[in-house]
């Protein structure tokens, strides 16, 4: 049999057949019992698998079984999917050289679960299952690199485009307070309340991609997003202003859920590192444009062009989103089994997820119930979630103390403040510059790399963090007399921050993705809502801090904090694989 697969060690093999071993002591893998068998002249098979440390899940952290011949997995994420591909364009029930091996699918979860695994064995006998076929042109892998790049360049600005859009309306705090009449604290809820969104869509969007597929998730709630920037624009009060933002920012969350997913659809796992690089960038690179761009804005156009110009940027990236085709493989795949059922009249042709579909409720539950109780229960999660919420909120502390420091310190009007986050700007491209060398060390560490292997780009970002606060807060008024040249103290301080932001978001989340490979749709949710509600908390309070404590006061304490968080990837390092093992649900 001509197979294209990553070697397993030997221990990961397991001689126990499907047949007569218990659920929990199947292990995952793909070597085949009859891998020494000659192999039959039709349907080579290829596979690839993507987190590498999906191999090593143990027997007891596998809960979810599936076939050999898997198209997909449907997991949300960055984790991409299985891939099968066969001469002839489909595979069989009986096929010697498989022998229904199981495999980690959360396609199959609930009717192995509910069924057994020989029941829902016997409803595929007489069912073709298609698959891709190698060098298939409808397989998003296959594609060129020229177009894949197009289409992730397209996927990194709407991420970046609804990032912007959640701090540009800071280019003109004031006007607005000035036309509504409210305090500074009331403003700031524009801003908290499209992060607020950002953390809630997913939760519907996640299981929706799922049922519908990329594509539509893509294009409608993008256009809901663009429609609600009118109202923002054309807001007679302070009221539809805020609850226009906030339904922006759940419908502009969409591609934030969707982007992962879409470049691992893209990309396969030796080809993606630089793009998800991308994609970790874009979240905040956005925010950092927004009062840059918005105080110039703000200063020559007024407070409701902030809105316009915001709607009319989502409007030229929709342009772009319409041309993005379908990556997901289960959609592909499930479209390709109708045409060929058409055709040739033979109804047995199917996908996996036709025969063994996921209830909704299940996959509610994977959405709404599973994040949180995975909160509760893997200190891993809850640790590293708390850490990336801490840089998240820093970054949305930054646009509210800058303007304290230049506003209310050097006199600087708004434009000429939204300059100083050129500084944070540039540390988010040196990181980029960083992250190849990051994925060449993580590849250098062997065939079988642990999770850990990808915290080095925590331990070299972490320590930036509150490196930049400390040069923030005490290289400004009152402790640098505030003329010359002493704005240039606060303003590189955004350097490193940029710098370590970029770097810890990267490396954590490549580290959740390989601690919970069966479990990433909920790990990754779990994460989104608790660095949301830094992203939203940190602007009602950051103001008042820096006035009460004083620019070098506030400042320090926010990097005491992160300091602290600093250590957790150290921790992890030295006791990440003892805790694993005490766990239910990650990698061993």
């Amino acid at each position: 049999m001509a197979e294209k697969q990553h070697q397993h060690p030997p221990s990961e093999a397991s001689s126990t057949t499907v047949a007569d071993a218990p659920l929990e002591k199947v292990h995952t893998h793909f070597a085949s019992s009859k891998a020494d068998a000659p192999a039959p002249a039709h349907a080579p098979l290829t596979r690839t698998t993507t987190g590498r440390s999906i191999r090593s899940v143990s027997a007891r952290n596998a809960p979810d079984l599936s076939f050999p011949y898997l198209t997909s997995d449907p997991s949300e994420g960055v984790t991409g999917e299985y891939h099968a591909e066969t001469e002839r364009g489909y595979i069989t029930a009986d096929d010697p050289e498989f022998g229904l091996r199981p495999i980690l699918s959360a396609s199959t979860r609930h009717s192995v679960a509910t069924e057994g695994f020989a029941r829902v064995k016997s409803r595929l006998d007489d069912k073709k299952l298609v698959t891709w076929t190698p060098g298939d042109k409808e397989n998003p892998w296959e594609w060129s690199h020229a177009r894949r790049w197009f289409y992730t360049a397209i996927v990194a600005a709407a991420v970046m485009e609804v990032a912007l859009s959640s701090a540009i309306v800071t280019g003109d705090f004031g006007g607005q307070e000035r036309h509504f009449h409210v305090s500074a604290e009331v403003m700031a809820l524009t801003v908290t309340l499209p992060v607020c969104g950002f953390g809630i869509g997913p939760l519907l969007w996640s299981p929706l991609s799922e049922l519908l597929g990329r594509r539509p998730l893509w294009i409608a709630p993008w256009f809901v997003y663009i429609l609600f920037n009118i109202p923002c624009a054309l807001a007679p009060n302070i009221g539809c202003l805020l609850v226009s933002r906030f339904l922006c920012g759940f419908f502009g969350s969409a591609p934030l859920t969707l982007a992962g997913g879409t470049i691992a659809d893209l990309w396969n796992p030796e080809e993606r590192g630089f793009a998800i690089a991308i994609f970790a960038a874009a979240p905040y690179t956005g925010p950092v444009l927004g009062p840059l761009i918005g105080g110039f804005i703000g200063k020559y156009a007024g407070w409701r062009w902030l809105y316009w110009v915001n709607m009319i940027a989502a409007g030229v990236v929709f342009i772009f989103i319409c041309i993005l085709p379908e990556t997901f493989a289960p959609a592909l795949l499930k479209k390709r089994a109708a045409k060929m059922r058409a055709e040739t009249g033979d109804e047995s042709f199917v996908t996996e997820q036709e025969v063994a579909r996921r209830p909704l409720g299940e996959i509610v539950t994977e959405t709404l119930v599973r994040p949180f109780q995975m909160l509760a229960t893997e200190p891993i999660l809850l640790l590293m979630s708390l850490y990336i919420s801490l840089v998240y909120g820093l970054l949305y502390a930054y646009f509210f103390s800058f303007p304290v420091v230049f506003v209310e310190g050097y006199g600087w009007d708004d434009a000429k403040t939204g300059l100083t986050f050129c500084g944070v700007f540039i540390g988010v491209g040196l990181a980029l510059c960083t992250t190849p060398w990051l994925e060449r060390k993580y590849k250098a560490a062997g065939p079988n790399p642990t999770p850990e292997d990808r915290l080095p780009g925590m331990l070299i970002g972490g320590p930036w963090v509150p490196i930049s606060l400390f040069i923030f807060g005490w290289t400004s008024p009152p402790y640098v007399t505030p003329h010359g040249a002493s704005w240039v103290g606060p303003t590189i301080s955004g350097i490193p921050f940029g710098y370590g932001m970029v770097l810890v978001y990267f490396a954590a989340n490549a580290f959740l993705i390989e601690c919970f490979p069966a479990y990433v749709a909920s790990a990754l949710a779990a994460k989104t809502v608790v660095r949301s509600a830094a992203g939203a908390v940190m602007p009602l309070f950051i103001p008042q801090m820096f006035r009460r404590l004083g620019n070098g006061g506030a400042a320090s304490l926010l990097a005491g904090i992160a300091i602290i968080m600093a250590m957790v990837p150290w921790a992890f390092v030295r006791w990440g694989p003892a805790i694993r093992a005490r766990s239910k649900r990650a990698a061993a």
